[in-house]
């Protein structure tokens, strides 16, 4: 089996066990993430902090990015600009959501769009060492590859539930790792910077 056909197999998986999750429980969850980062993750008020607003099953973020907003954080969520390219646009209070693609919603083309600072970044399956598997499209690889090619280094903080853990991810020489992941049992970090 090839590392792609792996990948498939664990995103599939754990995808299907995160699903299973009933919608009650995932907004526990989601909670718990809050309480586990909302003052854990360290910036400076002004920060520039790339959330989202979920998906299908995905956990929910609002609780842990108002947190994050009340502590001084600008915050942004993605929107897909095209089958290569999402961007993040600011998300601010009163500013009405529109659909922006792959199922998601945010502000529309008028918002300004933001270099993030720290991602908060969707994921299907994780592994100790902080790999990730995205979701097959390579949105966030591109992305975070464009920012650093404008010389920026975004923190990235891989959102999962327990459930999407794996005991290893196969990891290809364009994958990019997390510095940390925060799940309902907490937050662990792979790098030093966010402690």
């Amino acid at each position: 089996m090839t590392a792609r056909e792996l990948k498939a197999q664990l995103r599939n998986e754990r995808l299907s066990a995160r699903d299973a999750i009933p919608a009650a429980e995932r907004a526990s969850k989601s909670l718990a993430m809050a309480d586990h980062a909302g003052e854990a993750v360290g910036f400076a008020p002004g920060t520039t902090v790339s959330g989202f607003l979920p998906i299908r099953s995905e956990a929910d973020l609002k609780p842990l990015m108002a947190r994050f907003a009340a502590r001084g954080a600008r915050l942004c969520v993605p929107a897909i600009l095209d089958k290569q390219t999402i961007v993040f646009r600011e998300l601010a209070e009163g500013v009405p959501l529109i659909e922006t693609g792959f199922g998601t919603v945010g502000p529309g083309a008028d918002a300004a769009i933001l270099d993030p600072e720290i991602l908060l970044v969707p994921l299907s399956a994780f592994d100790i060492r902080g790999h990730r598997i995205g979701y097959g499209a390579g949105y966030y690889d591109r992305a975070i590859s464009r920012l650093r090619e404008k010389g920026l280094h975004p923190k990235l903080i891989g959102i999962a539930f327990d459930c999407q853990e794996v005991a290893h991810v196969p990891d290809e020489p364009h994958d990019i790792s997390l510095d940390a992941i925060l799940t309902e049992s907490g937050l662990r970090f792979f790098a030093s910077w966010i402690g």
